[in-house]
């Protein structure tokens, strides 16, 4: 049994040997690709550069309008049916004005690029009658150009470059804007015939004394605004017509009026002359003795005191002064122990600003008795 055991087990051992040196390697799989034949690469011409902008960065390109029912309409521009009078090139990136069809009677260019304005574009536009060319960079204004549009009424220029008033302007015009430019110079004559005119817009420019003569503003015999607040003057200015009704001086560096100088003017109802130099010295006691005197402005100057007014304004601006104290009695345009029953002799200053002074409350019981239409007072 046990010869038998041995014999098999040699047996097995024999046969698993035998299994072993008969198994045949597997082939290993190449590790490289055949090679193969390139075609040799043929050389690309090389792509041209584009060429650089035109225009300078800060020009954006123009924007043009849909198209439009009217045959005439400028592609930078939008013509509204609603309105076939009006031509609508605002906001448009124009640098130059198009060709404006005769059957134009409002004009918007606004917010452009436009460096100049000649007579060209306007040879067919007899008939326009409003202008907006503010927030360009117009620096010259041929004065060609008013002689094709003699019917034009509102010409607005502001925040633009120029240095001086447009000579040829029409006589026509009832409002002129030309705030906000670099404006030193008024031509002789600029505002010669323009008896329409009721707006005139200065602000904000270069003007001095010496640009304003006696007889610059002597033909515009309906003007009823003067604006000439932040320019350089030091004085007021002379010759302003009779007609007006508010003139405004802010930001300036005035320091006197003449006593007489509101003498004649028997319409003025608004008077500005904040931020300037005046002081006590500088005003005569009643030179604001001015019954139309509505509105008064002395706000930021270096007044010590509460300078004299009529007793029909209602409006008084006082504040950053150098006020140190008010005295109702003698500031009071009318005797207090009058009848108090006739309203119609108590003063109508209703606003009285004094902040800024050197001023401390409660407000002196003599201003209360006699200005006894006021609502506000502040101090």
């Amino acid at each position: 049994m046990k010869a038998g055991a041995e014999l098999f087990s040699a047996l097995a051992l024999f046969l698993l040997m035998g299994a072993v040196f008969t198994q045949r390697p597997r082939p290993k799989k190449p590790t490289k690709r055949p090679t193969t034949t390139r075609k040799p690469s043929v050389p690309q011409p090389a792509v041209p550069a584009q060429p650089e902008p035109q225009e300078p960065t800060d020009f954006p390109p123009p924007i043009l309008g849909p198209p439009s029912m009217f045959p005439d309409c400028p592609l930078e521009c939008l013509c509204s049916p609603s309105y076939p009078n009006a031509l609508n090139c605002e906001n448009r990136n124009i640098r130059v004005i198009p060709v404006i069809p005769s059957r134009a009677h409002y004009l918007y260019l606004q917010n452009n690029y436009i460096s100049e304005v000649t007579a060209e574009p306007f040879l067919n536009a007899t008939e326009i009658r409003w202008v907006n060319l503010a927030n360009n960079r117009i620096h010259r204004i041929d004065k060609n150009v008013f002689e094709k549009i003699p019917a034009l009424l509102y010409l607005y220029v502001q925040r633009n470059h120029l240095k001086e008033v447009p000579s040829g302007l029409p006589a026509n015009l009832e409002q002129l804007r030309l705030g906000r430019n670099r404006i030193s110079k008024i031509p002789a004559g600029a505002f010669s015939k323009m008896g329409n005119l009721t707006l005139l817009d200065l602000y904000h420019n270069q003007l001095s004394d010496s640009d304003l003569g006696k007889n610059t503003f002597k033909d515009l015999k309906s003007l009823m605004q003067l604006n000439l607040a932040h320019n350089v003057l030091k004085k007021m200015p002379a010759g302003v017509p009779s007609t007006l009704i508010q003139l405004f001086l802010d930001r300036n560096h005035i320091d006197d009026i003449p006593k007489d100088y509101f003498e004649g003017l028997t319409h003025l109802a608004f008077v500005r002359l904040n931020y300037n130099q005046l002081s006590d010295k500088g005003l005569p006691k009643s030179v604001f003795n001015i019954s139309t005197l509505l509105d008064l402005q002395l706000s930021h100057n270096q007044l010590a005191s509460v300078p004299f007014f009529n007793s029909h304004l209602e409006h008084l601006h006082l504040n950053h002064n150098s006020i140190e104290s008010i005295n109702g009695t003698l500031l009071c345009p009318y005797n207090m122990q009058a009848d108090v029953n006739d309203l119609s002799l108590v003063p109508r200053l209703r606003y009285l600003r004094l902040d800024g002074n050197h001023l401390s409350p409660p407000i002196p019981l003599d201003v209360i008795m006699c200005f006894r239409h006021l609502h506000s007072i502040v101090i």
